[in-house]
């Protein structure tokens, strides 16, 4: 495989090909080699590795990183939320990127650490999806290039935000007034267009839960893939879960966007810096953190539900 080239911006010096310098942090032998063969293909210089106990012992061995692998597989348990709180605390401080490989049974934990806009978290990922959250880390002053994957999942998710606002918008309009006189449809521009203006319409939960079966009954039909859209389905989840007064772990939210855990997470990372999902601790244990909609996402949701119902619409 051909190796990708990271290029680090240096201020009033334009583009400097020094290599990003990348520490892997893992007790299992066969997850490091892994680690640093990602790291070579995509052109970073990797440390010799270093196991969790050393990493919770020494901060110095973070110094002069760009970028952090956190390899959890085989992490002893007493030191994983201890290292994965180190690690994002050095990465704040210094504007380190992260790249997290846990099972699927940690994920709550590297969740409840490190969902911030400079960590990515993969699970179980395959050597692909490796080279590109490396490729894709921000890191001090900045990566040129951008994991691929994630730019078309972010234009995705400006399309789906526009869109969900024009129908709205569009809606409400055509339902103020009976008497109105025709218009015509107008794209105003995209972006946030404020709270629904029309009467209140009472939504359910139990209308929601409706939709989000009436939409996995697809695969019983179609392929998964050809129907895929984590992002939305995640949404109505969590408006659900809000309306049912019910808190969401990010496991149980990974599970609900139907699509494999890695690119969840990676949808979960790309709404909450989006500012429509927010993460919430639970009060009664640290490993866990749960994801809930914003006030910017609840009432999205809302005025986008009340305004279909108005228009004797269904919601999709």
């Amino acid at each position: 495989m051909a190796r990708l080239t990271m290029f680090h911006e240096s201020s009033g010096e334009g583009y400097a090909t020094t290599a990003p310098v990348a520490l892997v942090v893992a007790d299992s032998v066969e997850a490091a080699a892994e680690a640093l063969e990602a790291l070579d293909l995509a052109g970073c210089k990797g440390r010799k590795p270093i196991s969790f106990a050393e990493a919770s012992a020494d901060p110095g061995n973070f110094d002069g990183l760009d970028l952090i692998l956190v390899e959890t597989a085989a992490a002893p348990e007493a030191l994983l939320e201890i290292v994965l709180a180190r690690v994002d605390t050095v990465a704040r401080e210094r504007a380190l990127g992260i790249v997290a490989t846990v099972l699927p049974e940690q994920i709550d934990v590297a969740a409840a650490q490190l969902l911030g806009s400079r960590s990515q978290i993969l699970c179980n990922p395959v050597r692909a999806e490796r080279i590109s959250a490396i490729a894709g880390a921000k890191w001090h002053p900045r990566a040129v290039m951008d994991d691929v994957n994630r730019d078309a999942e972010s234009v995705r998710l400006r399309r789906l935000s526009e869109e969900v606002a024009r129908i709205a918008e569009t809606l409400a309009r055509l339902t103020r007034s009976e008497d109105a006189e025709p218009r015509s449809v107008r794209d105003r521009g995209s972006g946030y267009r404020g709270p629904d203006t029309g009467p209140p319409v009472e939504i359910s939960a139990a209308e929601i839960r409706a939709v989000i079966r009436a939409r996995r009954m697809r695969a019983q039909f179609f392929a998964d893939e050809l129907f895929a859209d984590p992002a939305w389905d995640m949404l109505l989840d969590l408006f659900a879960a809000q309306l049912e007064r019910r808190q969401v772990s990010v496991s149980s939210l990974c599970i609900a966007a139907a699509v494999p855990p890695t690119t969840a997470l990676r949808w979960i990372g790309t709404l909450h810096e989006a500012g429509l999902f927010e993460r919430q601790a639970d009060p009664t244990d640290r490993r866990r953190a749960y994801i809930g909609l914003s006030a910017k996402g609840l009432e999205g949701m809302r005025s986008y539900a009340s305004a279909v119902k108005r228009a004797g619409l269904q919601l999709v």
